[in-house]
C-alpha cells in the first residue's frame, strides 16, 4: 500500500511538472480521493498584536491526508490580509488551490473555516491606520494586552464540520464574486517561510495523519507555527490533547527506559555474579593448588625424613655389627700358622720319654730343646683361644 501510494504522488508530481507555471499558482496538487470534513477545534490565544489567524487545513502527502494545524502567523507586510487555500473539483481530480497574501481576500471555494473565514471575505478584523483591530467574537485576543479590538457578531464563527473542498460530490457549490475574481488577478504574495515550515513539519508527524486519528488530530491548531508542543497546543474536540499524548508518549518511552536500564542492570549484575564465581573458582583452584603443593612438599619432607632415619639406622646397625663382629685379621693367621707347631711339636714332645736316646744323642736334645722352645711357646699362644684342638690331634697317633 506504502509504494503504491509513492507511486501515484509521484506520477502527481511528473503532473504537476507538466503544468504551465501561469497555472501553478491557481493549482499545484491534484487527487481523486476526496479530502475528510474540516476539523473541529477551539482557537489558541493570540501571541501578540500584529499576527493574523491562518485556519488549518487537509494537505496530501505520500502516505494520504495530513491535517497542517491552524495557526496565528505575522503578515509578510502591513496591510496585507490572507486568502486561505483550498481543494476544489475540476477535470476528474481534487486540485488543491494555494492561499496568498494580499490587500483584499479572494475567493477560496466558500468553505467555512471559522474564525472570521466563513466563506466569503473575512469577518476577524481589518487594517486601521498600519494596526490591525481584532474582532473578538471571533478572534481569541487578550484584552488587557490588546488595545485595537471590538466585537461584531459573525455566524458559523467556529471551526469544524464542515465540507473541506469545493464542487464534485458533497463539495460546496460556491462560485466566485466578481470582487473575489478581481481579487484574484491583484499582486498577491505567497506563503511565508514560516507557514510553509509549519506545513512541512505537519507532514513529518504521524499522527497529523488521516488514516492515523481519523479527523481528529491531537494537534488541531498551534499558538505559532511549527511550535507543536507546549501550552500553545490544542487538540481536535474529542480528541486526546496533544500535551497529554506527548505525557503518555514520553511515560512510555520513560518506562521503556525504565525497563532498559533495568535489564541492563540484571545483565551487569548477572556479569559480576558470573566474574565473581569465575574468582571464587578461581581462587579455590588457587588454593587447592596450593594446598597439593604444600601437600606435596610435607610428603617429600617425609619421605626425605624417612630416608634419613633409615640411613641413620642403617649406620646404626653396621656400627653396632662392626662392634660385635670378631678381628677378620686373626682368623686366617690361626688357620695358616696353628698346624704347623702342632705337628711339628707332637712328636719332639713324644721323643722326650726315651732314656736311651737322651744318652746317646745328648748333645742333640740340647740343640733341639734350643730350636723347638720357643716354638711350644709360639704355639701356646697362637693355640690359646682354642683349647680342644690339640685333643682332636692327639687320638690318630696312640
Amino acid at each position: 500500500m506504502r509504494i503504491q501510494r509513492s507511486i501515484h504522488f509521484l506520477l502527481f508530481l511528473f503532473l504537476v511538472l507538466a503544468i504551465p507555471a501561469t497555472l501553478f499558482a491557481q493549482f499545484g496538487v491534484s487527487i481523486t480521493v476526496a479530502p475528510p470534513e474540516l476539523v473541529a477545534y477551539s482557537q489558541p490565544l493570540c501571541p501578540q498584536e500584529g499576527y493574523l489567524w491562518t485556519p488549518g487545513y487537509w494537505a496530501y502527502g505520500p502516505d494520504g491526508y495530513f491535517w497542517v494545524p491552524g495557526t496565528w502567523v505575522e503578515p509578510p507586510g502591513v496591510g496585507l490580509l490572507w486568502t486561505p487555500g483550498y481543494w476544489g473539483w475540476g477535470n476528474d481530480a481534487y486540485l488543491w488551490n494555494e492561499g496568498y497574501w494580499g490587500p483584499t481576500v479572494g475567493f477560496y471555494g466558500g468553505i467555512n473555516y471559522g474564525y472570521g473565514y466563513g466563506g466569503i471575505g473575512y469577518q476577524g478584523g481589518y487594517w486601521n491606520n498600519n494596526q490591525f483591530s481584532y474582532n473578538r467574537s471571533v478572534n481569541n485576543v487578550d484584552v488587557r494586552n490588546f488595545h485595537n479590538t471590538y466585537q461584531k457578531a459573525v455566524s458559523n464563527g467556529r471551526a469544524g464540520g464542515n465540507v473541506s473542498y469545493n464542487g464534485g460530490t458533497g463539495g460546496t457549490t460556491v462560485r466566485a464574486t466578481p470582487s473575489e475574481e478581481t481579487a484574484a488577478h491583484e499582486r498577491h504574495t505567497p506563503a511565508t517561510s514560516a507557514q510553509t515550515g509549519h506545513q512541512h513539519a505537519a507532514s513529518g508527524n504521524h499522527e497529523l495523519l488521516a488514516s492515523v486519528n481519523h479527523g481528529r488530530p491531537p494537534i488541531a491548531a498551534t499558538s505559532k507555527p511549527g511550535e507543536f508542543a507546549g501550552k500553545g497546543v490544542v487538540a481536535a474536540k474529542g480528541a486526546a490533547p496533544a500535551n497529554k499524548a506527548a505525557a503518555n508518549k514520553a511515560a512510555e518511552n520513560k518506562a521503556a527506559a525504565t525497563r532498559t536500564s533495568e535489564n541492563k542492570a540484571a545483565a551487569n549484575r548477572a556479569t559480576e555474579n558470573k566474574a565473581a564465581e569465575n574468582k571464587a573458582a578461581a581462587t579455590r583452584t588457587s588454593e587447592n593448588k596450593a594446598a597439593a603443593n604444600k601437600a606435596t612438599e610435607n610428603k617429600a619432607a617425609e619421605n626425605k625424613a624417612a630416608a634419613t632415619r633409615t640411613s641413620e639406622n642403617k649406620a646404626a646397625e653396621n656400627k653396632t655389627a662392626t662392634q660385635r663382629a670378631p678381628q677378620p685379621a686373626a682368623k686366617p693367621v690361626h688357620m695358616k700358622t696353628s698346624p704347623q707347631p702342632s705337628h711339628q711339636a707332637a712328636p719332639r714332645a713324644e721323643s722326650a720319654p726315651k732314656p736311651a736316646a737322651q744318652h746317646q744323642a745328648a748333645p742333640k736334645p740340647a740343640a733341639a730343646q734350643h730350636e723347638a722352645a720357643p716354638k711350644p711357646a709360639a704355639a701356646q699362644h697362637e693355640a690359646a683361644p682354642k683349647p680342644a684342638a690339640a685333643p682332636r690331634s692327639e687320638p690318630p697317633r696312640k
